[in-house]
């Protein structure tokens, strides 16, 4: 990378330094409650003045660093009942789109030991709903993103291009990226960092070692204080890691691994999507999406089929049932297969888990319908239509009768599963409150991080060790989906009970629900500085995000930082 080029990323970053530390590391004072908008989120002046003072607001949505100081847009400070929504009749209804799965990523070359894919950030025009276009930010062109399928034990190089506009054409924030592979073991500089950006016209070659056991994981947008925008815009998609004991376990394969990427939108009556900051509590979508479809019906053969669902949404949560009262069977969770599969009639998956599931259609006629449920309301808006995800269709073709069982053991030599609570050379305690405005992890978040130049950490594990972590939430009204960066963790007991019989995997996120307590159980692999926070992406950005440093006398520790973006110049011999 040039000099210039260099200058041009330094100042960025020092620009992005300035506005965290022009308010303290844990915001204004508190101010009197009120009740209306303008007094919940500030008045519309007040918001004005703090984007002129440089705060995160002013630099990143009014576009300081394009060299503007616009006030924030209109829809950022408005609720979905001062603006015009697109009407219920015009939605479609459920089950009259046909299910699509997300095409695949193919990579722009292979060698002996990588593969390497080129994935550009473009903003699109899509039809959602039927007679309306809808702007997205996509990956690929496409929502979700084109699915990446991975090999442990074989690396891969993705270069994201930021192709997007300089600024978001209906939210008017800064187009900055970063991407973040969701469960992945990745050295820091490659993790999607929050505050490792790469602006329009830049690209970042993020590296993957794939070196963990065969799971479901997800990239998405991590970019700080508008991972939510990036995320509800469509920055979103799945990467699959294939190992040898998945390959050989007679569960359903090929066809009949289907992936549900599910999230929630709302929109404006132009079609756009609609967002708002106003309720800082999350984002709310009247419309549910499975892979960027409303509500869509899948033709099922009577046999079993196994689910790939990420909760993709950025701030609502789900309990999932089946509308003909049966039981179907969870085999894994965001760490990969389970050790023993578990038998449920309904399951809670929050945002950013995966889990999988096998649903068996033989237990069904031909011709009957089965629809896949919500029943979780509560903290979560609910609407008149997000009680439904979608529906099978249950068919008499015929079908492949290969892989369609699931063994009474499934993977029980996990690293999270097998280490075990009495190596802990650690017990550490975490608390998830509102604070001063702010959501907050500990009494922290990222604006304190920034301020000490990305040197505060929560904790330093040492590499190779295991802990044990108790995560609080005492205060009621609110849950937070917890996350962890680099490390599985094994869910100990919740509320010092045993963990739900879908939590019995490795996983990486957990729900933490109002006035509830998690007890978690970690085995470090790594070092240098690694995220964790809650994944309401509207919690994160607000900003409830804090990091850990993990200490290793054998690898070497690397910034977050040490990968810079660069700017899109031809150099020869670049292979993508």
């Amino acid at each position: 990378m040039g000099e210039q080029s260099r200058q041009v990323l330094t100042n960025c970053r020092e620009l992005f330094k300035i506005a965290m530390t022009k308010v303290s590391p844990m915001g204004p004072a508190p101010r009197a409650q009120g009740t209306g908008i303008m007094e919940r989120s500030g008045s519309l002046t007040d918001r004005r003045a703090r984007s002129l003072h440089f705060t995160r607001r002013g630099l990143l949505k009014t576009g300081v660093l394009a060299g503007a100081a616009a006030a924030l847009p209109i829809t950022w400070v408005v609720s979905a009942d001062q603006v015009a929504l697109l009407p219920d009749s015009k939605l479609p209804r459920p089950f009259t789109t046909p299910f699509g799965k997300p095409a695949p990523a193919v990579p722009v070359r292979s060698d002996a030991t990588t593969d390497y894919y080129r994935i550009e950030m473009t903003a699109v025009q899509a039809e959602i709903i039927p007679g309306f276009k809808t702007l997205l930010y996509a990956y690929g062109g496409q929502v979700p993103g084109p699915t990446i399928t991975a090999t442990r034990g074989r690396p891969a190089v993705v270069r994201f291009v930021n192709n997007l506009p300089p600024k978001h054409p209906v939210l008017g924030y800064v187009s900055s990226t970063s991407v973040h592979l969701h469960g992945s073991a990745s050295l820091p500089q490659y993790d999607g960092y929050a505050s490792d950006l790469t602006f329009p016209t830049f690209y970042k070659d993020y590296h993957y070692p794939n070196r963990q056991d065969g799971r479901t994981l997800w990239y998405h947008d991590h970019a700080h204080e508008h991972t939510a925008e990036n995320v509800y815009s469509g920055l979103a998609g799945l990467y699959l890691l294939r190992d040898t004991l998945e390959s050989t376990l007679p569960i359903p394969q090929g066809d009949y691994d289907v992936p549900l990427v599910i999230s929630d939108a709302l929109f404006r009556a132009d079609g756009n999507l609609f967002f708002s900051l106003n309720d800082d509590n999350g984002q709310w979508g009247n419309v549910i999406l499975v892979n960027g479809r409303p509500w869509p019906v899948m033709k099922v053969a009577r046999r079993k089929y196994r689910f790939r669902v990420l909760a993709a949404t950025i701030s609502r949560s789900f309990q999932f049932s089946l509308s003909s009262g049966r039981s179907f069977q969870v085999i894994g969770t965001d760490g990969g297969l389970m050790p023993a599969p578990q038998t449920v009639t309904a399951y809670r998956q929050v945002g950013g888990e995966r889990y999988e599931i096998v649903i068996d259609f033989a237990e069904y006629r031909p011709g009957e319908r089965v629809v896949l449920k919500n029943s979780l309301g509560g903290i979560n808006e609910t609407f008149a239509d997000t009680d439904k995800i979608m529906a099978f269709d249950v068919t008499d073709d015929a079908f492949d009768p290969s892989n369609n069982s699931v063994p009474a053991v499934l993977n029980p030599n996990s690293d999270a599963m097998t280490a075990q609570e009495s190596q802990a050379v650690a017990h550490r305690s975490m608390e998830l409150r509102r604070q001063h405005g702010h959501w907050t992890m500990n009494g922290h978040t990222w604006h304190q991080i920034v301020a000490t130049d990305y040197q505060f950490v929560e904790w330093q594990p040492r590499d190779g060790t295991v802990e044990t972590w108790t995560v609080k939430n005492s205060s009621g009204g609110w849950f937070h989906p917890f996350h962890t960066h680099l490390s599985d963790f094994r869910v100990l007991s919740r509320n010092g009970q045993p963990p739900r019989a879908w939590e019995r995997g490795p996983k990486d996120v957990f729900y933490l629900g109002e006035n509830e307590e998690v007890k978690i159980l970690l085995h470090f692999d790594g070092a240098g500085k690694y995220m964790m926070h809650c994944h309401n992406t509207i919690h994160e950005d607000h900003d409830m995000m804090t990091q850990y440093e993990v200490i290793s006398d054998h690898q070497a520790e690397f910034s977050p930082f040490d990968a810079p973006a660069k700017p899109q110049t031809s150099e020869p011999g670049d292979p993508l």
